[in-house]
């Protein structure tokens, strides 16, 4: 995790402007729909892994509160900045700096992947969520063309390219079945699995309006092509 907090604090500077143009923007709101649509509005929102707070701000703006957490101080200094009537803190989310049942809504957007203890990180989620609290993650999925990204970030590392993102974190891939277990096995129930996201914001222009036509077409149909996986669960009642 050193590596990943290096990282991002490194790109820190430049990271709002991987989402400033239109590929960027469309990408992100994406993935953001599909986690909101899984949290309840208006409730108390922990963002793990919030980087610099686009998914705070969003949640917010449509009526709720939030507090984000990430592990570089880096982001979490552009979170405040961002939303300066928010919480954010420094923090991995193995040992969360929370009360138990302090949440209603728990998101956590292109981060879960980059866990090396998932199993404990659902865990300090079950704890601090209050009972009926729901827990909405989108990742990285196991798919055929996602098996070639490690070799390009490994490449990218070694001539030094300086990309968000792109480095040898020994980040997992996760396959529906896989998310799921870890899911239900912290306790979640109502577990629900989807795939998202064909038009990948690394794509050129061309290729990307193109797979943004057909997104909707593999997301419902080809989901096995899609590059990220959203999960879902609810803490049970009692």
């Amino acid at each position: 995790m050193k590596k990943v907090q290096q990282h991002y604090d490194e790109v820190a500077d430049i990271y709002d402007d991987r989402y400033d143009g239109h590929r960027g923007k469309y990408y992100h709101g994406h993935i953001s729909e599909h986690v909101m649509n899984e949290l309840p509005k208006g409730g108390f929102l922990l963002d793990l892994g919030c980087g610099t707070g686009l998914f705070v701000q969003r949640y917010v703006a449509e009526g709720g509160r939030a507090v984000g957490l990430d592990i570089s101080p880096g982001m979490v200094r552009h979170g405040r900045q961002r939303c300066p009537d928010c919480g954010f803190f420094v923090g991995t989310a193995d040992v969360l700096p929370f009360k138990d049942a302090t949440f209603d809504a728990l998101a956590s957007l292109l981060a879960f992947s980059y866990v090396p203890d998932p199993e404990g990180m659902l865990r300090e989620c079950y704890r601090v969520l209050k009972p009926g609290g729901r827990i909405a993650v989108c990742t990285l999925s196991r798919t055929v063309l996602t098996s070639l990204v490690p070799l390009f970030y490994q490449m990218g590392e070694k001539v030094g390219l300086k990309k968000v993102g792109v480095g040898d974190f020994d980040e997992h891939y996760y396959t529906n079945t896989e998310i799921a277990g870890l899911f239900r096995d912290a306790g979640f129930e109502d577990v629900s699995v989807s795939r998202c996201s064909f038009a990948h914001l690394n794509l050129a222009d061309p290729v990307f309006d193109l797979a943004r036509k057909v997104e909707p077409f593999v997301e419902g149909n080809l989901p096995y092509l899609a590059y990220n996986v959203c999960a879902a669960g609810k803490k049970p009642e009692s």
